[in-house]
């Protein structure tokens, strides 16, 4: 069972998340974000099935990366939690994993020969590009492009091999980071550089950030997380606590 005085902090930081990319439009009524157990690497923390904005503390559940729950007690559990157990098991560096059907990515997962790239130095996560998982290549042409089984979510973890982010085809992405904080931090900026990458393409030729840049842009920005982390935080929280009209 979950020692909650081990994890209470993670788990508000994972409750936090999902309603810091709902607000961010990263997520919607669909879409995940988990994290590792502080105190079992064998281990991760991910909602119930429950749109992310609704998830609270008592939503948490503990999995093991068979991608089983292990204190189901009747509650229903993602059907592509195997995007996380099978990256937590291929990368013991990351430390939380997200999912999501972020608008402004899906078009690049389908364009051929268009590259997610970094744009900006916030989106420098992006690099030269991102790698685009196809399930057709391991499920052949008839799915529904889920990640539900332990093998999908191996193959999808090999195509995101040692990068951050993965976009998978006619679905969406998974975007990974060192903690929860990080790896929010890397989906907002995912989707606001795609967006951005968009926009520029309409206007012309793009001038994108060099692999050179883009490290550095990145590494940069993995010290200055909490300062967008705590303003994301606290308008998500303000917004939750409008009064409805």
């Amino acid at each position: 069972m979950l020692a909650l005085e081990i994890a209470a902090g993670v788990i508000d930081d994972l409750v936090a998340a999902n309603h810091i990319l709902f607000d961010q439009g990263v997520v919607d009524g669909f879409g995940h974000v988990s994290v590792r157990h502080p105190a079992a690497r064998d281990r991760f923390l991910l909602a119930r099935s429950i749109a992310p904005a609704l998830v609270s503390s008592e939503d948490i559940m503990e999995f093991g990366l068979d991608g089983n729950p292990l204190d189901a007690r009747g509650r229903a559990v993602y059907l592509e939690r195997y995007i996380h157990s099978e990256i937590y098991r291929a990368r013991p560096d990351a430390g939380a994993v997200v999912h999501s059907h972020s608008p402004a990515v899906i078009p690049f997962s389908v364009a051929r020969d268009v590259p997610l790239r970094a744009v900006s130095h916030l989106g420098g996560v992006l690099g030269e590009g991102c790698p685009v998982f196809e399930i057709r290549e391991t499920a052949g042409p008839a799915t529904d492009l889920l990640i539900r089984t332990q093998a999908l979510g191996a193959a999808l973890a090999k195509s995101l091999g040692q990068g951050s982010v993965v976009l998978m085809r006619g679905h969406g992405c998974t975007v990974v980071g060192s903690s929860v904080r990080q790896a929010v931090f890397n989906a907002v900026y995912t989707e606001l550089g795609a967006a951005l990458q968009s926009e520029a393409m309409r206007l012309g030729a793009v001038t994108f950030l060099t692999r050179e840049e883009a490290t550095a842009a990145a590494a940069c920005n993995a010290g200055q997380i909490d300062r967008s982390w705590e303003l994301w935080k606290l308008r998500a929280e303000r917004r939750r606590l409008q009064p409805q009209t």
